[in-house]
């Protein structure tokens, strides 16, 4: 989507604020001996009570609300019977449309306690994120996304998931750009114009490089095996740079 009206960005800000609101939330209520289904319900509630809609589900038929990954699980994790425990890595994504508008966040969580070396993949994968949304502004390179979180992780000894990219959304969950690289890439000359509504989501592991599908034909693994988080945000490019809609109020 490219946002050429002040009310497609209201409109936008408005499920922006409902989804960023509403992973908060959840990640507030999260606690030890909840099951993930328990607080899929949280979150599905919120959603409802906002009057909108999820996006997975709508969009891909998503068995429940909001995806939530615990540890080994990186992605696309099926709210349901597992019981989060002291010590968990939890990833919650939530994206959701309303008045024809969509957004899409998500963030990894610690619950307590946890080693120090998993608390500072926490920092640094949003800290991966944010030098991500620092490349976005009118007529800079998309490639610029990806070198630099590249850059970032290398220097620190991080690897990518280099088949979880960000992507374009606004009218839908998966838009054009259809799949904009947050890892170094070569010949991809795109660039990026004012108003254009996309995510920046870098998955950050400690030596993981692909997402493998599992048997339920949703939920994503690491390969090879490894710690991985993600951090997500909506945002707009703007002649000054991004401009983040995915933010609690």
């Amino acid at each position: 989507m490219t946002i050429t009206k002040q009310d497609e960005l209201d409109g936008l800000k408005e499920i922006g604020r409902i989804v960023a609101n509403t992973m908060q939330a959840m990640a507030k209520a999260m606690e030890p001996g909840m099951t993930t289904g328990e607080l899929d319900e949280i979150g599905s509630d919120l959603l409802e009570r906002e009057g909108a809609v999820s996006a997975p589900q709508s969009v891909y038929g998503f068995p429940r609300a909001t995806c939530i990954s615990v540890n080994e699980e990186i992605a696309h994790g099926i709210p349901g019977e597992r019981v989060i425990a002291r010590g968990d890595l939890v990833n919650i994504d939530v994206s959701a449309s309303r008045n024809g508008f969509f957004a899409d966040t998500g963030a990894t969580y610690r619950v307590p306690p946890v080693a120090p070396s998993l608390t500072r993949l926490c920092r640094d994968g949003k800290r991966a994120m944010q030098i991500g949304i620092a490349q976005v502004g009118r007529n800079k390179p998309l490639a610029g996304i990806g070198r630099a979180i590249g850059r970032f992780a290398s220097d620190r000894g991080y690897t990518l998931i280099r088949n979880l990219a960000s992507h374009g959304v606004g009218r839908s969950l998966h838009e054009y750009p259809e799949e904009i690289p947050t890892w170094p890439t070569r010949g991809d000359t795109r660039r990026i114009h004012k108003g254009l509504v996309m995510t920046v989501e870098p998955f950050l592991s400690t030596g993981g490089l692909w997402a493998a599908d599992g048997r339920d034909g949703w939920t994503l693994y690491s390969e090879p095996a490894a710690h991985v988080v993600q951090y997500e945000h909506t945002i707009v490019a703007t002649d000054r740079g991004a401009a983040i809609v995915t933010l609690p109020g």
